[in-house]
């Protein structure tokens, strides 16, 4: 089989440069291509120079239908509009897109679900499979324990993450959820101010912090009269989620149009 010809979106940000440098030096992948928003100052530069592994031949462009006509798979971590957008171009290019963005409405999930009839399309709330790993011993471990465990999701991000909680917390809060049966939305307890009155059974609980450089740091909490176990991830470096959209991008490249997670690429 020949390369894949995998493409970046929001290519010259700093999540958009390490898929560029994981792509590059993953075998059976090449980089085939950026794109930026229009009136970007990265646009007509090129994507191995801006990434430091040296010139690839490849400039930065924003026109994207034009671009994803010559690719296998495009790589997208930016903002909810542009990437249903990129799901739509992707559906008519009939390619696969890795989604790795956060923070969608119910309106954008049903516009990238109709785009997957077309596209193979690879989302998750988080790319990283020690997070996905982690999902699946949550929702075993949720099962096990009854409504006696309280459980609390706990994430912190950097100072500049817009959403909360996060993509990987309500992936956790899921997996908990689909663990015990029940629906997440009836669950979850979001934020608490005042007097708020006792915790009701089988809630689900958020809690999130923002500061500083931390890239993502998350733990599910299960407490009860005596005892707490804690499961947890730290992300220390990007990377981690660069590799694991780069696999989700080659496990996707033989399959059926339709709408994957992480679970699927991992076999969870």
């Amino acid at each position: 089989m020949a390369d894949l010809k995998i493409g970046v979106v929001g290519a010259a940000g700093r999540m958009g440069l390490n898929l560029v440098r994981m792509v590059h030096e993953t075998p059976g992948c090449v980089v085939a291509g950026g794109i930026e928003r229009p009136g970007a100052e990265a646009i007509g530069k090129d994507l191995g120079e801006l990434a430091g592994i040296g010139n690839l031949g490849q400039e930065i462009t924003d026109n994207a239908l034009e671009m994803f006509v010559e690719l296998d798979a495009v790589l997208d971590f930016t903002v909810p509009a542009a990437s249903v957008e990129f799901a739509a171009i992707a559906a008519q290019a009939r390619i696969v897109h890795v989604i790795g963005t956060t923070g969608f409405s119910d309106a954008d999930e049903t516009k990238i679900s109709a785009a997957a009839r077309h596209a193979r399309i690879i989302k998750s709330g988080n790319m990283s499979v020690g997070v996905n790993l982690l999902a699946s011993l949550i929702s075993q471990v949720a099962g096990i324990l009854n409504d006696e465990y309280d459980i609390e999701v706990l994430e912190m991000h950097h100072r500049h993450k817009v959403d909360a909680p996060s993509g990987t917390a309500l992936l956790l809060g899921q997996a908990a959820a689909d663990g015990r049966g029940v629906d997440l939305n009836e669950k979850s307890v979001r934020s608490r101010d005042g007097i708020t009155g006792a915790r009701e059974p089988g809630d689900i609980g958020f809690a999130t912090l923002r500061g500083g450089s931390v890239i993502g740091e998350h733990t599910v909490i299960f407490a009860s009269e005596g005892e707490r176990i804690e499961l947890a991830h730290k992300a220390t470096d990007r990377t981690l989620f660069a590799r694991g959209a780069v696999r989700a991008a080659l496990w996707g490249f033989d399959k059926s149009p339709g709408l994957y997670s992480m679970n699927d690429v991992l076999g969870l």
